[in-house]
């Protein structure tokens, strides 16, 4: 394809997005949406973003931070270890670069949760530094522009996508051309409802030609998902509700939960093996949560204890008043629960 890279500049300085909120030429703010955006689309990220650079605005105060604070600010955002994995760069980057975020490519790469794609889109916004991207979009965008046939997380299909973004780089303003190839994606060829008339490409993309943009890129094999399932104790005292905070590794790694319990078992004697005196109040509406690699039917049993520890919690435990607990850092469905009972 004849100047592509000339043809997609040219295209994103007229109709691409400039309005977005990180788009103010700082790696810091480039990062943060970088993380964020990753398997999340924009129009959901932007309400996260805001309130989250509200609170950190800089490096320096999300190194600071408690990772509670930070995971609250995540809390509905989904994949977590994003969540953590940005705050320990944060850390990382205040003890090892001077508090500076990197400019080297390699030392970007290197920074947690921040994969090939990922690194070579802050050097490219942040620094303008010649690199290329790989991205859902960007897939898209190339599988139907070349008819490029296999789902592109086959290592052989990733390969040949990569190649191709390599070759296709230009040789300056590359910002420009990467928010081109990712608004191209982004506002015109959608997964669903592609707006191939709009689109700058339309006489060259081969799937149009061939009738095809329906079809590419091919889709992941599908797989039934498993199911499991777990019982939620819900254990109130007054106005206060226990919450228990969960592994680092995991779902929902670093949240704050509910004990859980296997779902035919007792729940009042769940509740007395953790040391509580309680009775069982009623069954909440049980939820479904879907993971990538699984669906999780969660049964909540409300349970009123009627005397707490007079000494400390275990470490890992909190009572908390409802409205208080509903602002902690909480996986959504924990999050539903709670306030329903407000």
């Amino acid at each position: 394809m004849t100047n592509f890279a000339h043809r997609l500049i040219a295209w994103q300085q007229t109709h691409g997005r400039h309005d977005l909120p990180w788009q103010v030429g700082d790696p810091y703010a480039v990062w943060v949406s970088e993380i964020m955006l990753q398997q999340t689309q924009v129009q959901t990220v932007i309400p996260y973003y805001a309130r989250f650079m509200a609170r950190f605005p800089d490096l320096a105060s999300l190194a600071a931070a408690p990772e509670d604070a930070v995971l609250a600010l995540w809390s509905g955002l989904g994949y977590y270890a994003r969540g953590r994995n940005l705050h320990a760069t944060a850390k990382r980057i205040a003890a090892s670069h001077s508090g500076l975020f990197p400019r080297d490519f390699a030392a970007i790469e290197a920074l947690p949760g921040i994969g090939r794609s990922t690194a070579a889109a802050i050097a490219a916004l942040a620094f303008g530094e010649r690199r290329a991207i790989l991205d859902g979009n960007v897939k898209r965008v190339f599988c139907r522009l070349f008819g490029i046939d296999g789902w592109p997380g086959e290592k052989a299909v990733a390969d040949r996508l990569w190649r191709l973004a390599e070759a296709l780089l230009p040789e300056r303003d590359i910002a420009a051309y990467t928010q081109g190839i990712m608004d191209l994606g982004a506002t015109l060829c959608r997964r669903s409802r592609p707006d191939c008339e709009c689109c700058p490409f339309t006489d060259d993309c081969l799937a149009q030609r061939q009738g095809r943009v329906a079809e590419l890129p091919t889709p992941r094999p599908r797989k039934a998902l498993p199911e499991k399932s777990t019982a939620m104790l819900v254990l109130l005292h007054g106005g206060d509700i226990l919450l228990e905070k969960r592994p680092s590794n995991g779902i929902w790694g670093g949240l704050w939960s509910f004990p859980e319990c296997p779902p035919g078992s007792d729940p009042v004697g769940a509740a007395r093996a953790l040391g509580y005196v309680a009775d069982l109040l009623d069954e909440l509406p049980e939820l479904d949560h879907c993971f990538s690699h699984f669906r999780l039917r969660i049964a909540p049993r409300r349970l009123a204890v009627a005397r707490r520890p007079d000494s400390a919690e275990e470490p890992g435990r909190v009572w908390l008043p409802l409205a208080d607990a509903s602002q902690a850092a909480l996986p959504t469905p924990v999050r539903k629960i709670i306030e329903s009972l407000i």
